[in-house]
């Protein structure tokens, strides 16, 4: 999964920032340096804000305070997005400085322009300044409170857990093993032992006691109850009540359309998990993989179960498996990193969209630079708030960053369309859409594509299109309850349905309830295994992940119908589809001004958010998948 992140300070940019803050993914920057030195220092200087209350709070002082905030952010945004570009780009003690720096002053501001915002809460504004204005709110991730002391103890526990995530030790077979080594292991190990032994010792990290003689868990503990004082001077009865107060739905109305879109899903994910048990059962046994009971977490080749498609060599159908190998395809036809860069353009080009800017080919980091340190993880950028886009990739010649460029790509043309709206409304209609949009161009890479532009010879006969769908969906399918159980979670937390004595013991209930696994191992309220994935002590929202994955499939059959294909829909590519682009611009340039359902409408004609596309598309591999089950024993 390919995240984004605009890298902009993030407080004061609202609906930007619900995205934004989260694991990094695209960022913006120019090579040209602001005008003169004096010139940087004064974007960096900081506003004077006054004191308005809500008594004398007046549409003249709402619309000055919103007009400074959009300038502020305009002017610092790019300020800090071109040093995170070049810490991105080039990784040392002097650009890790920078950006700290440039953080942690974004933040303060974030939390002085959320607490001034709270003053105009009983105003009457009208409907655009009154969107504004809750942007302005909601782009606090974690709201500190204003007593004095309270966003430093806040920034302090947060830092506290990410380095405890990022830098705990973790001893296997004698040997210091890196995170990312393990995570491979996960992958490819396929000893349950031995996986059992990788599976608990990645989470004694979060248990283990820090330098303030506590762990992850009490941090965390302490972090609830600080943003959620904070969220309530903001006006929101919790953090997860101001989270799912960014999708333009009243919270608990919002909860329940989740619960809606995991039904028209689930039986899709029940059939994929009853066949995956059962090809796990073949491979390890009653003992290991009991038939009648959840699958062990550790067996599914992912840290977190979150995803099997590293499992795809024991759950695919053996006698329909890919007719070709993308990578294969692209070495033999000379594909360099570049050439892979200009063919996911010509994908948009063909929709109507006007080229990229010289600006993205002098500027983009597309290939890993040689003699320094970078961020590989691929991200797409927009520094200026305008049409200064870049990708951010060390881009190999595989099938995986071929896929990885199309995705990106989509986040840079979006970021394009909605250039014109105000800093406050330059990101996604929701939460998910950014993410939707790169994925949705990236379901058109089928074996039609790949030979319209010259990959394959043939189209390969539909017997082999089993293959590919179960690939698909050991990683999109597999991932949809994980992705909707991660937010409950915290949305219990938050609450206080869940406190930290029942921490540990309400996510096993969640990840049993929704994807059907267990812990290889008795896990007891003393463990904290929610801090085992970054997104938790990140507090990175992943119900965008989730909605993202839906709208993907709704996005693709809309614009499947547009061009007038007839076929089966995971066959279609809307490569060089008259009619499309016109329409899918159109959505991409309202950003985030108008709530989510008239942009949605604009592209689908729906303001519904439907999981019928994703049964659609999935179709055939649910019927092989029911004629697999037919005699087996499902459910847990």
């Amino acid at each position: 999964m390919h995240n984004w992140n605009l890298k902009r300070p993030m407080g004061a940019l609202a609906a930007v920032s619900a995205l934004a803050l989260t694991a990094a993914c695209s960022e913006q920057q120019t090579t040209t340096p602001p005008d003169d030195t004096a010139a940087s220092s004064e974007v960096a200087a900081q506003p004077q804000i006054e004191t308005v209350t809500s008594e004398n709070a007046s549409l003249e002082e709402a619309e000055a305070f919103i007009d400074r905030v959009e300038t502020w952010s305009r002017d610092y945004g790019e300020y800090f997005a071109r040093i995170a570009w070049v810490q991105a780009t080039y990784i040392n003690f002097d650009t890790n400085w920078l950006v700290t720096k440039a953080d942690t002053e974004s933040t303060e501001m974030g939390v002085k322009f959320a607490n001034e915002a709270k003053r105009f809460n009983d105003l009457d504004l009208p409907p655009e300044m009154r969107r504004k204005m809750e942007a302005i709110k909601l782009g606090l991730n974690l709201p500190a409170p204003e007593r004095p002391g309270a966003a430093a103890k806040l920034a302090e526990i947060n830092t506290r857990m990410g380095s405890t995530y990022a830098v705990g030790k973790i001893d296997l077979d004698g040997a210091e093993v890196p995170r990312n080594d393990l995570e491979e292991m996960m992958g490819t190990v396929r000893d349950p032992a031995k996986l059992q032994e990788i599976w608990t010792k990645w989470r004694e990290v979060p248990v283990a006691e820090n330098e303030t003689g506590g762990t992850m868990k009490t941090d965390y503990a302490r972090m609830v109850e600080i943003a959620n004082e904070g969220a309530r001077e903001l006006g929101y009865d919790d953090v997860g009540t101001m989270w799912r107060a960014r999708y333009d739905l009243p919270p608990e109305e919002f909860a329940v359309e989740t619960d809606r879109l995991w039904g028209q899903v689930k039986p899709l994910y029940d059939e994929l998990h009853c066949h995956v048990r059962a090809k796990l059962n073949e491979k390890y046994g009653d003992d290991i993989v009991p038939l009648d009971q959840p699958i062990r977490a550790d067996l599914l080749g992912n840290m977190w179960a979150q995803s099997w498609g590293n499992i795809s060599d024991l759950a695919s159908p053996g006698s329909a498996a890919p007719a070709y190998d993308l990578t294969t395809l692209l070495v033999e036809n000379d594909y360099d990193a570049k050439k892979i860069v200009e063919t996911g353009e010509a994908f948009f080009s063909s929709l109507g969209f006007e080229p990229l800017p010289e600006t993205f080919w002098e500027r983009s980091q597309i290939t890993k630079p040689e003699g320094r340190e970078v961020v590989c993880h691929a991200s797409a950028w927009d520094l200026d708030w305008k049409d200064d886009i870049r990708i951010k990739m060390c881009t190999k010649v595989n099938a995986d960053d071929f896929q990885t460029v199309h995705h990106e790509l989509g986040h840079n043309y979006y970021q394009r369309a909605y250039q014109d709206q105000s800093v406050l409304f330059q990101t996604g209609a929701n939460g998910g859409f950014h993410e939707a949009i790169g994925d949705m161009v990236a379901l058109s890479i089928t074996p039609e594509y790949l030979k319209t532009i010259g990959l394959l010879d043939e189209v390969p006969d539909a017997s082999a299109d089993l293959g590919l769908l179960m690939n698909t969906a050991l990683e999109k399918i597999a991932f949809q309850p994980f992705g909707l159980l991660m937010d409950k979670w915290r949305w219990q937390v938050f609450s206080g349905e869940l406190t930290p004595e029942t921490y540990n013991d309400g996510w096993w209930a969640l990840r049993t309830q929704y994807q059907g696994i267990r812990p290889p191992v008795e896990r007891s309220s003393d463990h904290f295994d929610p801090g085992g994935k970054y997104h938790i002590p990140g507090n990175v929202s992943y119900t965008r992940y989730f909605i993202a994955n839906i709208l993907q499939f709704q996005f693709h059959k809309a614009a499947c119908n547009m061009a007038g294909w007839e076929g089966p829909l995971h066959r279609c590519s809307v490569y060089d589809a008259d009619g499309v682009g016109e329409k899918f611009n159109a959505m991409l340039e309202m950003g985030a001004s108008k709530p989510w359902p008239e942009a949605l409408e604009a592209f689908t004609g729906t303001a519904e958010m439907d999981g019928s596309a994703v049964v659609e598309y999935f179709d055939p591999l649910m019927v092989w998948l029911k004629e697999q089950n037919a005699d087996r024993q499902c459910g847990w």
